[in-house]
């Protein structure tokens, strides 16, 4: 720090201040009956500027007294507070007592700008922690009492206009979120986009319904499972003599649609089932034989699979077969939902976008492939996690601390469909509104960052004498270093009182 501005001196908490330590008192006095004093514990009831009581204390064994500052002296160390009124004061606290005029709130600030100083000496394994001593043997600069005033007022109104421009952009940030709430519901419900019943109207064309694209793709679906169950009879050496294996094909069932929402005009329900193949992934553990031969592929786990994007920061990976990894690679365009979890995650989920070459996903991550690439995945899968919620959150199985969703339960899961052409204008559409609001996001972010910086920037120039003009007629610090040593005098005023308190009979 630069060199002391004229009439500051540098002085130790110790030399400056009263240090009370915080000391826990029994537990039965502990309430919440708001009986004898408030008790503070630690950080955790610490607010911007003054803590908030949340137990009570009816004998209290170590007491701060309003205004002075509370500091946190373990897990963590150095967050302040003001004290409101008198209070009492666990092991996790101290309380710093301005003397002889000194402005507690300099006090506060000039702790909160060197908090780091004190986080740098911290000591513990289990957790970080000072001691008294290292404490009382912090050192602060001290300005003359007058400047303390005038150094206090200029950091509040500065701190006042940053805690406005915190607000606005707190504000923003929940507008924000209701905005992106509006929008996919918006394109859930059809109202996004001009429909293609509308255009196709205007331009007076005909056009592929949702319900002809259904019908599509349920032929297709038929012809997929024959070519599938036809190659593995002729692999078996059992071709078949007659079309009577076709008849083992199960058409799927159409979605309930008695308490679905009505759709747009050229819109239909359908459900995973129809639209996609549906598969669970790989279990962790399970017991292998002797002659399986395995390799190592990174896999997909829960905490990858996030609402609206995928979280490939830490992958791991799982030892399989050659069948399990042919099985279960995943490829572009795949649909992932969450199978377990708390209930308001099931059903979470993304579109794999090939990032890893080789990847496979576990059991508790399901993996739905479309019939055909005139369905739009992200389309699915913004649905599902915003309309489509409610589904999981009805649907899932609750046992005592997680809940979960099966195969059937996700494979009867109604998704509206509208027109092919339709789902790429929403989904480029939702797309291009949800990057803006993320740009606005991340500008939010940015100035949520530059105004912490602010902040510890005026402090810091606060304590380097260059916040607020100097006045030469104020009375030097050390004179009220001088004045605190006298009241602390074995005759000094705050000796006398100590000497005049008597123990009751």
């Amino acid at each position: 720090m630069s060199r002391l501005p004229r009439g500051w001196v540098e002085a130790t908490l110790e030399e400056c201040c009263q240090i009370i330590q915080g000391q826990s008192p029994p537990g039965d006095t502990y309430n919440e009956l708001r009986e004898g004093l408030p008790f503070f514990q630690g950080k955790t009831e610490f607010g911007d500027l003054y803590p908030t009581p949340r137990k009570w204390c009816s004998a209290p064994t170590k007491i701060a007294l309003a205004q002075d500052v509370l500091i946190s002296v373990r897990a963590p160390v150095g967050p302040t507070n003001l004290c409101r009124a008198e209070s009492c004061i666990g092991r996790g606290l101290a309380a710093v007592r301005a003397l002889a005029g000194s402005s507690p709130r300099y006090i506060l600030y000039a702790l909160r700008e060197s908090a780091e100083n004190l986080r740098q000496i911290a000591t513990g394994s289990t957790f970080e922690a000072i001691s008294g001593d290292d404490l009382r043997k912090h050192s602060i600069r001290v300005a003359p009492v007058a400047e303390q005033r005038r150094i206090v007022d200029q950091i509040e109104a500065l701190f006042t206009d940053l805690d406005a421009a915190m607000a606005a952009l707190k504000r923003v940030q929940a507008n924000l979120k209701r905005y992106r709430a509006s929008v996919l519901k918006a394109a859930c419900e059809g109202r996004l986009v001009p429909t293609e019943a509308e255009l196709a109207r205007k331009q007076g064309r005909p056009y592929e319904t949702g319900e002809q694209l259904l019908k599509r793709i349920l032929r297709e679906r038929r012809a997929r499972w024959e070519a599938d169950q036809l190659a593995k009879m002729l692999a078996s050496g059992k071709p078949p003599t007659n079309d009577d294996w076709k008849k083992k094909y199960k058409v799927p069932e159409p979605p309930d649609t008695s308490n679905l929402p009505g759709l747009p005009e050229g819109w239909t329900w359908a459900n995973i089932d129809i639209i996609a193949e549906t598969v669970g992934g790989i279990t962790k553990g399970q017991k292998r034989r002797l002659t399986d031969i395995l390799r190592t592929v990174p896999y997909l786990r829960v905490a990858n699979v996030q609402r609206g994007y995928l979280d490939l920061s830490e992958m791991k990976d799982i030892q399989a077969t050659e069948e399990e990894i042919n099985d279960l690679r995943l490829q572009p365009n795949d649909i992932l939902f969450n199978e377990g979890g708390d209930r308001d995650k099931l059903g979470r989920g993304w579109i794999w976008e090939g990032q890893i070459a080789e990847c496979i996903h576990q059991n508790h991550v399901y993996r739905a492939r479309l019939i055909t690439s005139d369905v739009e995945p992200r389309f699915v899968s913004y649905f599902a996690n915003s309309a489509g919620r409610r589904y999981f959150m009805d649907e899932g199985k609750q046992t005592t601390n997680l809940a979960s969703i099966n195969l059937t339960k996700l494979r009867a899961f109604p998704v509206p469909t509208p027109p092919s052409t339709e789902q790429r204008r929403i989904v480029a559409e939702l797309q291009r509104q949800l990057e803006y609001c993320d740009f606005v996001v991340q500008s939010c972010e940015l100035g949520v960052k530059r105004a912490s910086r602010l902040r510890q920037a005026i402090l810091k120039r606060a304590f380097e004498g260059k916040l607020v003009p100097q006045d030469p007629n104020d009375e030097p610090a050390s004179v009220l270093l001088e004045r605190i040593r006298a009241e602390r005098e074995p005759d000094g005023p705050m000796n006398r009182k100590r000497k005049g308190k008597t123990k009751k009979a």
